[in-house]
């Protein structure tokens, strides 16, 4: 079939939108009709290069936060069926390899395999333009397109009634910045939680450590738009810097230093988080979300306070999440109306949006946006 996708076509240069050629499943594999794609800061590294040698190199077609609606399956394919409503997990979890086996999907063996990004059960191509085989970015995914083939493996069904277009975001930004704080950083009552980085994932990580009972959550972000809205999602305090929250850590921590320190950057940087680190009291915990470029080679901390202080450095893939069981449990949340998913989308676009979108995440200007598609 014919369906239209963004396509990276070289490092640093513009999302192109055009007509591809899309085979139909195979063997483990569905062919789902997108309804709405989340515009993750992850997605700008493939054009930036930060992630060469963890990612696949162009012709590329770009997107990790989807959902839509299940159009064919492939043989032996049996947890959904055509007419089921999707999100996509970025991370594929398998069930069966050891990470899986001991309740740690997000670093499934599979993802090794997204790197590559061809087809997770043969290595090979469904997507193709100008004679070109395409492969797909951040998880095997390609949602920066009206349809795509994944891996049933990447497919999380949910129920019909929820709106699409916010549940995209399930799968990675809303779980990945929950999941930081419940989950990797282990908030607790009371306790008080820096998130550095006041974006698309630092929002939910604000979210997650106020539902988790934090007493404290001082957002730190440059941009005052989105020091604005982290008191929307429960930051009790904001702060323009890392040194102004140093500065003002005798009102926030008593002078004791939060217990929670989360980096929710948009690029991760050494120095940065070297810095951040002085954030941490006695027995924090430091959580990097945030993706560091792959030439980074070091960063610099004060390794002695790991020592004397008993501080703990911990990186955090999605959040320290399980897609099969927190995507649905969000979903439960938002329509609870105890997690704020409408808030998180700050412009809608199309697919010929693409760049205009980027343009605007890089300006600071959105949360996050999707793009929404018409068929």
């Amino acid at each position: 079939m014919q369906t239209k996708a963004a396509i990276l076509w070289e490092r640093h240069a513009p999302w192109s939108v055009e007509t591809i050629e899309l085979d139909p499943p195979k063997s483990s594999e569905v062919l789902v009709k997108i309804i709405a794609s989340g515009m993750c800061h992850s997605d700008e590294h493939l054009v930036t290069g930060d992630l060469a040698g963890a990612t696949p190199e162009p012709p590329l077609i770009g997107g990790h936060e989807g959902a839509g609606e299940v159009l064919e399956v492939g043989p032996g394919v049996f947890s959904v069926q055509p007419g089921d409503h999707v999100v996509f997990g970025f991370v594929p979890a398998c069930g069966r390899c050891p990470s899986c086996a001991s309740g740690h999907s997000n670093i499934c063996d599979l993802g090794a395999i997204t790197a590559t990004g061809k087809q997770l059960s043969d290595g090979t191509s469904r997507h193709h333009s100008n004679g070109k085989d395409l492969a797909l970015g951040i998880g095997a995914l390609g949602t920066f397109a009206h349809h795509t083939v994944v891996n049933e493996a990447s497919c999380i069904k949910i129920e019909k009634h929820l709106p699409l277009d916010k549940a995209c975001l399930m799968g990675c930004g809303v779980v990945t910045g929950w999941g930081a704080a419940v989950y990797a950083a282990q908030v607790g009552p009371g306790d008080t939680v820096a998130v550095v980085g006041a974006g698309g994932i630092g929002a939910n990580a604000i979210q997650g450590a106020r539902l988790a009972g934090a007493r404290v959550i001082a957002a730190i972000d440059p941009i005052e738009f989105k020091r604005k809205k982290a008191m929307d999602f429960g930051a009790t305090h904001t702060h323009e810097s890392v040194d102004e929250a140093l500065g003002a850590m005798g009102e926030t921590t008593w002078n004791r230093g939060f217990d929670k320190v989360i980096m929710t950057c948009g690029v991760g940087n050494g120095d940065v988080l070297g810095k951040a680190f002085w954030l941490g009291g006695k027995l924090s915990k430091i959580v990097v979300v945030n993706i560091h470029p792959t030439t980074e080679a070091s960063i610099a901390i004060p390794a002695a306070f790991l020592t004397f202080f008993e501080k703990q450095l911990i990186g955090s893939l999605f959040g320290s999440g399980n897609t099969r069981r927190d995507i649905p449990k969000l979903l439960e949340l938002y329509t609870q109306g105890q997690l704020d998913l409408d808030g998180l989308v700050t412009k809608t676009y199309t697919l010929d949006g693409i760049n205009q979108g980027y343009a605007d995440m890089n300006a600071g200007k959105n949360i996050r946006g999707v793009m929404v598609y018409e068929h």
